[in-house]
């Protein structure tokens, strides 16, 4: 037990975590019998039987069960011990990953990128786009852009500006249905849907709109395709002031109803912000994102 191999170690831990030795595979980059070999070499060091084969699955025994919280707690351990190791990189090249809502990857990130490649052309960005919350303590993302403020005590977190988005519809769509102003007009108008369990419904009734499912006319809750709908003219829909002033053809429609306000947290982890190529890309996202374009 001296020599517990750490590859075979994760191999049991994501197998666990996972109940699956495919899933476990390509969550580990690894071939199936690869990962199945690696399984069975712990159980052979220790001398248990770690998992019962159910099926497809592999449902943990009562050993393994036992032996769980001991691997999460040495695998917490290496996840801490890279991010220490990384934080104190001071060179500044390699990839930096920013997770950030599809609307802000899609529309506010690339010119930033760009800017930020012909200044650091040693920096790497990856742009992750995903709706999510991106857990940045299991590294699966080096930067985050949130609009709500994070509560975990290892991540630092900058409140860059408070963001405001309007209601808009295509011109075409205009011209067809004429220019509502206030809340009131919304009864008789069209929207472009964002779900279909009554969330978003609810969030403009709340925000003043006299609306019902019968206002819908089609629904996506990928804000691009979302805003892309709005565009093609199937209804009004709310977009960043920022993203809909740089979009050709829209018209800013219930111009009485009151601006939507979220803010623009950026986050990474405490450890990583002593790197010094994730400082850098932290402090342009912060100085680019501070601008209300």
């Amino acid at each position: 037990m001296d020599n517990l191999d750490w590859n075979q170690l994760k191999a049991f831990l994501q197998t666990a975590q996972t109940g699956s030795l495919s899933a476990a595979a390509r969550k580990l980059g690894l071939s199936q019998p690869t990962l199945s070999r690696q399984v069975a070499a712990i159980e052979q060091q220790m001398g248990v039987t770690l998992f019962e084969r159910v099926g497809k699955s592999m449902v943990l025994t009562p050993t393994g069960l036992d032996l769980l919280e001991h691997a999460r707690a040495m695998g917490s351990a290496a996840e801490a011990l890279g991010m220490a190791a990384s934080g104190r990189s001071q060179a500044v090249g390699g990839v930096v990953s920013v997770s950030a809502t599809d609307a802000v990857a899609t529309y506010l990130l690339p010119p930033i990128v760009q800017r930020l490649r012909a200044q650091e052309p040693g920096i790497v960005v990856e742009v992750i786009a995903s709706n999510a919350i991106s857990d940045l303590l299991r590294r699966e993302a080096d930067i985050a852009i949130r609009h709500v403020q994070p509560g975990q005590p290892d991540l630092i977190a900058r409140l860059v500006r408070e963001a405001q988005a309007h209601f808009y519809a295509s011109e075409e769509w205009v011209r067809t249905h004429g220019h509502p102003r206030s809340g009131e007009d919304a009864a008789e108008l069209t929207f472009v849907g964002s779900d279909r369990n009554g969330q978003y419904l609810g969030y403009l009734r709340q925000h003043g709109l006299n609306v019902t499912e019968e206002n819908f006319s089609c629904y996506s809750d990928h804000t691009v395709a979302h805003w892309a709908l709005v565009r093609q003219g199937m209804g009004i829909g709310a977009m960043m002031t920022e993203i809909a002033s740089k979009t050709p053809g829209m018209v800013r429609v219930l111009d009485e109803v009151p601006a939507v306000r979220f803010p623009i947290w950026l986050v990474s982890h405490r450890e990583l912000r002593t790197s010094r190529r994730i400082r850098v890309v932290f402090e342009a996202l912060a100085e680019a994102l501070q601008v209300d374009a």
